[in-house]
């Protein structure tokens, strides 16, 4: 079964309700074997604490849905 994940390791995010959170980056993921099974990331944010979400976007509770959205960086001299 085919899982369609939306964080990796070593993503930066933020939460869009929880700005006090800060900025968070993603140092674990998790992905069951079982069919049916979840797939998790654990998160450390700013404010220093851990956070696990579910990291599978065909699961209604999905850290995407959730308000989790990943920092997109760029540098506007780059072409």
């Amino acid at each position: 079964m085919y899982q369609r994940t939306y964080l990796k390791v070593g993503d930066k995010v933020r939460h869009i309700h929880y700005a006090i959170w800060g900025i968070g980056e993603v140092i674990e993921e998790r992905n069951s074997q079982l069919p049916g099974g979840l797939c998790f990331v654990r998160i450390m944010f700013e404010d220093g604490q851990e956070r696990y979400f579910i990291n599978n976007l065909d699961h209604q509770m999905c850290c995407y849905y959730m308000g989790i959205r990943i920092i997109e960086e760029f540098h506007i001299w780059e072409t």
